[in-house]
């Protein structure tokens, strides 16, 4: 924990929609939790409140509309000063969340905030999966109520179209990390000051930050009676009361996001659950999708036994690295399935709960994700169809329970 004099600016650095805004939020909560005074200053926030110029249109980011640029500058000195003002009072630690991706801002962020050191958090995050549904959800604020859906997602877009044309990677400040905002991977660091608070910072960007994670397998299905494999069974009368019963149980617990497969059987358990929620979406995502049994597909264990022996003997004396013919096994699942925990984390940005509601093979690959199971013991981890797994994994405390929900 720094001492009174050891305060730092953090500067958030990125185009829009790269996770900037995720990654300082939690670390606030995480510094604040330790009794570290933190506080986020917010260039947004002052240009939200902003009414003498419309500034939701793309052309207000254009680099050539000086009067506009005049005006992002004058936000941008505001926020600096209220976030000096804050470290020569009791603040420990300020962060400026923005683009900044000009080396123009750099330097005048530099020039302005001589007190105490800088540390750059540049957030990169390339996959246009994500940057789609990250605008999907940008795009609900307020202050794009007056465009039609279409609209607000295209004149976003070509705000960072004018990003991009002044945008500077960080190379020659002091101090920064430059990070993978999805994969949590740093990318560069560089250090030629002390840096209060460093190794901490360092360690909670590379680490899955979850306080609530729902993880569920879909309910009964026709295929789960009849012991098939794959598919796309609809759920049985039993599955569908199952899914109410989730639907009732998570009625008090705010859900934004339910991650799915794209198979029915995980959209119909969701479905439920979304129902009763104030404002629930469902998002199926294919990382998410059961193991592919290939040329085994829709048929019974005991019919790959009499009909594949092969098959089923190979598999039984390697169950983790056997790959079905012609589709998957849990070894090449691994890293699709990790991509899906990225995305839902990254997606559900601020929000506490997370919910995935995926099937067997696929949670049981994601409790190897946090539980760090022997690979030779994934493919038997105790994955129920009437509970539910809570997981709780943060840098102060890890959490695993079983519960039934009905």
């Amino acid at each position: 924990m720094p001492t009174k004099d050891e305060k730092l600016y953090i500067v958030a650095m990125g185009l829009p929609a790269r996770g900037k805004s995720t990654v300082v939020i939690r670390l606030k909560d995480t510094f604040i939790k330790n009794g570290i005074t933190t506080r986020i200053f917010n260039n947004g926030n002052i240009r939200r409140k902003y009414r003498a110029m419309n500034t939701t249109i793309a052309e207000f980011y254009d680099p050539e509309n000086k009067p506009a640029a005049e005006l992002r500058k004058h936000f941008a000195l505001a926020n600096m000063k209220r976030a000096k003002d804050f470290l020569e009072g009791k603040g420990q630690v300020a962060v400026l969340d923005a683009t900044n991706v000009s080396r123009e801002r750099r330097e005048l962020i530099e020039a302005y905030l001589t007190d105490h050191p800088i540390l750059y958090i540049e957030c990169i995050n390339q996959d246009e999966d994500i940057l789609h549904l990250s605008i999907l959800e940008k795009i609900k604020l307020p202050e794009f109520a007056h465009f039609t859906p279409d609209d607000a997602a295209y004149e976003f877009r070509k705000r960072i179209e004018y990003y991009k044309m002044i945008y500077a990677p960080l190379h020659g400040e002091r101090n920064y990390i430059r990070m993978d905002s999805l994969y949590n991977r740093i990318l560069e660091e560089k250090l030629l000051d002390s840096i209060p608070l460093y190794s901490r910072i360092r360690d909670f960007l590379v680490t899955d930050v979850v306080k609530n994670l729902y993880l569920i397998r879909h309910t009964e299905t026709y295929f789960n009676l009849e012991d098939r494999i794959g598919g796309n069974s609809l759920l049985t009368p039993q599955g569908i009361s199952q899914a109410k019963a989730l639907g009732r149980f998570f009625a008090k617990r705010k859900i934004s996001y339910i991650f799915t497969s794209r198979k029915t059987r995980t959209i119909s358990t969701a479905e439920p659950i979304a129902d009763i929620q104030r404002a629930c979406t469902i998002i199926p995502l294919g990382e998410f999708d059961e193991i592919n049994g290939g040329c085994c597909d829709s048929m019974t264990y005991q019919e790959i036994k009499e009909k594949m022996p092969h098959v089923h003997s190979a598999r039984e004396a390697d169950k983790y690295h056997y790959v079905y013919p012609g589709g998957e096994g849990y070894v090449t699942m691994k890293k699709r399935v990790e991509m899906g925990i990225k995305k839902a984390f990254y997606l559900n940005r601020h929000a506490d709960n997370i919910m995935i509601i995926g099937h067997r093979a696929v949670n049981r690959m994601i409790l190897s994700h946090f539980l760090y199971r022997r690979e030779e013991d994934v493919p038997y981890i105790y994955v129920p169809q009437d509970k539910f797994y809570h997981i709780t994994a943060t840098q102060d405390r890890k959490l695993f329970e079983l519960q039934k929900f009905d």
